[in-house]
């Protein structure tokens, strides 16, 4: 099932360079199961055509208040009871302004205006639901930077609505800064995040992702083929559920989660010393990486070359540190301040290997997966071993299966936070 299936959202388009933006942010809604309604600002019209967006939509454009199609002639009061949410992309200074005074001079902020803010009964019609208003603002920098625009967004914010942030860089006036609207799959990000339920609210979520790298010179080093896939749609996952996310990554080459703090490592020890403090932040740890059991006693200072002998170097190996056993015996995790899961990637005898793991390790939560069959794949299957005995969850998404873990760990985790000792 696509992330947005069953939404309904009101894609509103106030005047700026960003409304090209606004078709592909519309093509993507739709991909995701989305049906969209486009209602545009009379300035929004100069940029783009309503003829554009309602190919893209399949629905007619709505731009007047005076529009005679709906036969009470209330497009403004239809149009938001409909949606599951407003967003408007792009969103104005002018327009952000505009919607903190309350004003309603064209369809589009009269909509906004007229929005349910709670789920109360309604009239004739019924109950009505609650609807938000997501706001993705864009402007030239030093509009955006000025105390008057900073000044409306944190109001905006205080009446409720969700402000989902501005990108970074070159703008159409030929300036470099903040202010641009973000990139459609950014939104697109923000706004599936925005519907999933919020079960890891107030917690601060630390993931480990990815393999490690350990250096036998300057140029070759033992490595594993964790992609890191699994740990990077946890820590999605874990923001989606409202938590605070750090993510620590081993050497991938994978995008950022949107909202999740990332700090990069190469090798286990770089890793422990990572984990060990941010845990102490933390309320809840998934420690997917893939860390090297071993690495070379010594790396060398230079390129080890062939002697001509025709015998490989001979290499002395050290057992690196245990990070998720040296956490989940810490005080935090004793006290249960901090609820701790590990996983397992193992080649056979699954069940076997993960059961002793979690005994070993002592985490409430182990998560075993084959390796050989997930180690760069966008899908997997689970299986989860805690005190009580087990439970599969078959083969999906890694987003999905982190979605499920996720829920697992709420229930969990929430029993006993978030506190902290």
């Amino acid at each position: 099932m696509t992330d947005l299936a069953g939404k309904h959202i009101v894609l509103g388009l106030s005047g700026g360079i960003a409304c090209y933006k606004a078709a592909e942010l519309c093509r993507a809604l739709i991909r995701e199961g989305a049906t969209v309604q486009v209602v545009m600002t009379e300035a929004a019209a100069q940029f783009i055509t309503p003829v554009t967006m309602q190919a893209l939509s399949n629905r007619p454009v709505y731009g007047s208040q005076w529009d005679a199609r709906e036969p009470n002639n209330m497009a403004h009061i239809n149009l938001s009871r409909e949606a599951d949410a407003i967003l408007i992309a792009p969103c104005s200074a002018d327009f952000m302004a505009k919607l903190l005074h309350g004003r309603a001079d064209d369809l589009l902020s009269l909509m906004c205006l007229a929005r349910p803010l709670s789920g109360e009964a309604g009239g004739p019609g019924g109950a009505s639901k609650a609807v938000p208003l997501l706001i993705a603002p864009a402007m030239n920098r030093e509009m955006w930077a000025h105390p008057a625009t900073q000044r409306n967004l944190v109001q905006l914010q205080a009446d409720g609505a969700t402000i989902l942030g501005v990108g970074s860089g070159f703008q159409a006036c030929g300036e470099t800064g903040d202010g641009r609207m973000l990139e459609p799959a950014e939104l697109l990000e923000d706004v599936i995040a925005f519907f999933q339920p919020k079960r890891l609210a107030g917690h601060h979520v630390l993931v480990t992702a990815g393999p490690t790298y350990e250096a036998i010179d300057p140029v070759r080093g033992i490595t594993n083929r964790s992609s890191g896939k699994m740990g990077f749609a946890i820590a999605r996952a874990a923001r989606e559920a409202g938590a605070e996310v750090t993510l620590v990554a081993g050497p991938v080459s994978l995008p950022t989660p949107r909202g999740v703090t990332r700090v990069d490592v190469r090798s286990a020890q770089d890793m422990l010393g990572v984990v060990t403090a941010a845990a102490q932040a933390a309320t809840v740890l998934v420690a997917t990486a893939a860390v090297a059991d071993w690495r070379p006693a010594k790396a060398a200072d230079h390129k080890i070359k062939k002697d001509g002998s025709g015998q490989p170097p001979a290499l002395q190996f050290t057992e690196n540190p245990d990070i998720l056993a040296t956490v989940a015996q810490s005080a935090r995790a004793r006290s249960g301040a901090l609820f701790c899961v590990g996983f397992a990637a193992e080649s056979h005898d699954l069940l076997a290997h993960a059961q002793a793991k979690r005994a070993r390790k002592g985490v409430p939560l182990l998560v075993g997966n084959i390796g050989p069959a997930t180690f760069g794949q966008d899908d997997n299957a689970l299986l989860l071993v805690d005190a009580q005995g087990t439970r599969e969850l078959p083969r999906a998404s890694k987003l999905a299966l982190a979605r499920e873990l996720i829920a697992e760990i709420a229930q969990r985790a929430g029993a006993t936070g978030p506190k902290t000792v």
